[in-house]
């Protein structure tokens, strides 16, 4: 399975965003999707998730203002960012879990098997 990320950008605080993940190779509607962030300096950290059946968890700190989404039929998974911050400033990372296997309660970095390149989100204030 290959990941192909894009929609990063710069945007003021407050503002909106959309990210989309591309994949290619595997059996798209088997997995389970996420994002995941790394600032600068800092761990990449968890963001969003979504199940085969479109079950969703969000991290804390995106609650109520980021949506995770996916497109079976274009192989494509969507992460909608209202009121955009500038601590969201981070390169953010798509990523696909194991075929046929359960999205974990808490995701973890380590419990997606593939991974898409960074895609610089920046969020001035």
């Amino acid at each position: 399975v290959q990941l192909q990320a894009s929609g990063g950008g710069l945007v003021q605080a407050g503002g909106s965003l959309t990210l989309s993940c591309t994949a290619s190779g595997g059996t798209f509607s088997g997995y389970y999707w996420g994002w995941f962030r790394q600032a600068p300096g800092k761990e990449r950290t968890f963001v969003a998730a979504i199940t085969q059946r479109n079950g969703v968890t969000y991290a804390d700190s995106v609650k109520d203002r980021f949506t995770i989404s996916r497109e079976n039929t274009k192989r494509t998974v969507h992460l909608h960012m209202n009121s955009l911050r500038p601590e969201d400033t981070a390169d953010y990372y798509c990523a696909a879990g194991s075929y046929g296997r359960d999205l974990p309660p808490t995701p973890q970095a380590n419990d997606f098997a593939f991974w898409g390149q960074g895609t610089l989100v920046t969020v001035s204030s």
